[in-house]
């Protein structure tokens, strides 16, 4: 067939534009000492270790095993914590319109959630040691859906106490939903 396009007949879909607000910049450094904490260093002190008893105990293995421990261990360690903080920060965002609240995330798996103000439940403002440290903070919406709640993640304490009380404002506006956050 001349002059048949590929995909002609598919339907296309409206694209869903990327919510409005990013994450704050010291994100970014947040999920780096959160990776070299929970990823990274570990990977690095097994390297470590096994290069240092290979070396004291099996000298005769440090040609094989330094290059496997390199490959194995360290380069996907440094490799975790240069590219993980700066794919989440251009993946998380998130948005809280007049009927919903909408949040990307994710860095290896990319998840969206838009969920409902009529169906908002409750809304919980966390701050771990780290996020306080740097000035962050995480809100989770729960909804009265299956699917799990919203978490907007990596926003200033400012910007969390402005989205929960947007959310709970707004929620209480819906109707049939006076009781709502």
């Amino acid at each position: 067939m001349t002059g048949h396009r590929r995909g002609a007949h598919a339907q296309t879909q409206p694209g869903l534009r990327p919510p409005r607000n990013g994450v704050d910049p010291r994100a970014r450094r947040w999920w780096t000492v959160q990776a070299l904490l929970t990823v990274t260093g570990p990977l690095l002190l097994v390297a470590a270790a096994l290069l240092v008893n290979s070396l004291l105990f099996f000298p005769g293995a440090l040609p094989w095993l330094a290059p496997l421990v390199l490959a194995v261990l360290v380069l996907p360690a440094a490799g975790y914590v240069t590219a993980m903080p700066r794919l989440r920060c251009r993946v998380h965002a998130w948005e809280v319109g007049e009927a919903a609240v909408y949040a990307s995330g994710g860095w290896l798996l990319r998840k969206r959630r838009i969920a409902p103000l009529s169906r908002v439940q409750t809304v919980d403002t966390v701050r771990g040691p780290l996020q306080s440290r740097y000035g962050l903070a995480t809100v989770t919406v729960t909804t009265a859906s299956t699917a799990g709640d919203v978490r907007i993640t990596g926003v200033s304490d400012e910007a969390a106490e402005w989205i929960a009380a947007r959310i709970a404002d707004a929620a209480r506006l819906v109707p049939g939903n006076g009781d709502a956050a």
